[in-house]
Parts: structure tokens; sequence; C-alpha cells
């Protein structure tokens, strides 16, 4: 029986929580909780001035994973590309799906909100809980992006705009 293997996360290490997005991961610690020795790691999110404290045995469990591979990204930016795809369903359940899309730390999944969710110039407006989704995805999106490539926020957000709009051009 070969038991699987958890991923070894390293302090300094940038990874993806699903619930919040790209953090880092600032050291491991032992903590004595309700008389429990817990060994934690403590994860920054810089933007959000946030630090989170995950117990290190259930990371991999509550989804915490390494920054996607270049192909992951290639293939989000690939999404990007393709048609929107909006059923017919009504908002709140669509609104549902995509949080879900969103939360599941999954980019693909992501990178699907952020292209059916987005509008250009000449669309009618989006609804503010509608807006409030896309950014949310769109914020991951770039995140994960810049975190990869080893870039800065902007220039992600500046390629991404850019295959956005390249997809109504077509």
């Amino acid at each position: 029986m070969s038991k699987t293997k958890k991923p070894e996360f390293r302090p300094n290490e940038y990874i993806v929580y699903p619930a919040h997005g790209v953090g880092q991961i600032l050291s491991i610690e032992k903590q004595e909780i309700a008389g429990l020795e817990l060994e934690l790691f403590v994860i920054s999110f810089e933007k959000d001035k946030m630090t989170l404290r995950v117990p290190t045995n259930k990371a991999t469990e509550i989804g915490m994973r390494q920054l996607s591979s270049p192909d992951v990204i290639t293939k989000a930016m690939t999404t990007l590309k393709g048609k929107a795809k909006v059923k017919k369903a009504m908002w709140s359940r669509r609104a549902q799906e995509y949080e879900q899309k969103i939360n599941s730390g999954d980019l693909i999944a992501i990178a699907e909100v952020v292209r059916d969710l987005h509008r250009n110039e000449d669309q009618r407006e989006q609804s503010y809980s509608e807006r409030q989704l896309y950014e949310a995805a769109l914020e991951r999106l770039t995140r994960e992006v810049a975190a990869v490539s080893g870039g800065v926020e902007d220039d992600a957000q500046r390629e991404i705009a850019t295959l956005l709009e390249s997809r109504q051009a077509a």
C-alpha cells in the first residue's frame, strides 16, 4: 500500500489556499492548542493584510496547493480566449456556481468565471454581485499568473485584459 505523499511546503514558498488565493508561507511553527501540540504553516496574504495558520496535516485536505505549473497557466489563458458560456439558469444559481469555482482554487475554473463574466464597453452593465464575483476571480487569476511568472501583478493584469479584449475582436 503506497501512502499518498503529502506535498512539501516550505517557508518563503508561494502557495494557493482555495478560499484566499495566493499566499506566502512565512514559517512553520509549533503551537499548543487545547492541550495538543500542533505544527502550523503560517501563511501571509500580503494584499489582504491577513495571516492564516493552517495545521500542516490538514493543508492538503483543505486544498492548499503549490502554484500552478506554466502548462496550467497556459491552459487558463487559453480558457480566457474561449467564448463565454453563460447558462440560462437564474442568477442566484449561477452566482453560487461561480463562487464555488472561485473558492475551489482550481485555476482553470477561475479562468472560466473571468471569461464568462467579462464585459466589454459595448455590453450591458454588470450588476453589483456580478462585478464582485468577476473582480474576485480576476484578482485570483492575476495573482497566480504573476506569482508563477515571477512578474508583477500589473503585467499579468495587462496580459489578461489583452486576451479578453482580443476575444471580443474575433
